[in-house]
């Protein structure tokens, strides 16, 4: 992947990549003072100069290679670690990744006045402009990278804080010994059926459960898809040695089941969480009776 078509002479290249091996301190020195560096690196300055002469070491060896527009080039697998992760931090601050390019493009301007000043005394126009435009086109390049591997970061970012939310979101509760229940509330999607598995599967394990129980009466709607990962999750229940019970099915959902032509009959239910785990219980050899509740008063 290239970002423009641009024609950078190798001799051109080269020079610029000499150019940021012979200035790399004074590039870092001045680089470790941009926002970019400056907001990350807070406790330690040389740490931040430090990680800024490894960008310029890795830019150079880009440089040298003649590979200026392509990111693929090995010298960019530096800046993206080094950079990377700076962008990230910066990312979790709130910054944009067109505000992350814009920073890294401030990179450019330091370097520009080093090069001015080292062929101030060149004779040759030319060299000096053909220089400067082969730091543009590396430095365009840089943003390129820096602007990729924001949004791949922003994307993990993403995918794992819905992770989170989804296990947030379907705890696993042990109601007694050998009993566990997972209470279900709102729309079951495939991503979500699978995180209700494996959280059901990890707490029999671990709590050494005889009986699982699903409730249900939290979804509003339920299809055949919802079906199916259902009748899934009470398959691998048995396979783990826990019967599963499925319970809080309501009227207008076992409507629907019967019209979808979807066959429960090998799956115990029961009207609700309560049901179930009485039912659990009795099963374990615990009598289960309910007591009448009486008002106390004056004798």
């Amino acid at each position: 992947m290239q970002v423009a078509d641009h024609d950078t002479a190798p001799g051109t290249a080269k020079e610029l990549g000499a150019f940021l091996e012979r200035r790399r301190e004074q590039i870092a020195q001045r680089w470790a003072d941009t926002a970019l560096f400056r907001t990350v690196f807070t406790v330690s300055r040389d740490e931040a100069v430090e990680a800024c002469k490894a960008v310029v070491d890795a830019l150079a060896d880009v440089a040298r290679s003649g590979r200026l527009e392509d990111v693929e080039a090995p010298g960019f697998g530096t800046v993206r670690d080094q950079l990377g992760r700076m962008a990230a931090a910066r990312a979790r601050a709130g910054f944009t990744p067109v505000q992350i390019a814009g920073e890294v493009a401030g990179l450019r301007e330091p370097v520009t006045s080093l090069l001015h000043a080292e062929f101030d005394d060149a004779a040759d126009d030319e060299r000096v402009t053909a220089c400067t435009q082969a730091l543009a086109v590396l430095t365009a390049t840089l943003r390129l990278v820096i602007m990729e591997t924001t949004v791949s970061a922003g994307e993990e970012l993403i995918a794992r804080q819905r992770q989170q939310l989804l296990e947030v979101a379907t705890p696993v509760i042990k109601l007694w010994d050998g009993v566990v229940a997972v209470p279900l509330i709102g729309t079951l999607d495939s991503a979500r059926s699978q995180v209700v598995m494996e959280s059901l599967l990890e707490a029999i394990v671990d709590q050494r459960a005889a009986y699982a129980i699903l409730d249900i009466t939290g979804v509003p709607t339920v299809d055949s898809l919802v079906a199916q990962h259902l009748m899934k999750t009470v398959a691998a229940a048995r396979l783990m040695g826990a019967e599963c019970i499925v319970s809080g099915i309501r009227p207008a959902i076992a409507q629907t089941i019967v019209q979808l032509g979807i066959d429960l009959g090998s799956i115990i239910t029961r009207a609700g969480l309560a049901d179930a785990l009485a039912y659990a219980l009795t099963k374990q050899g615990i009598v289960v009776s309910a007591r009448p509740v009486t008002e106390a008063g004056p004798r």
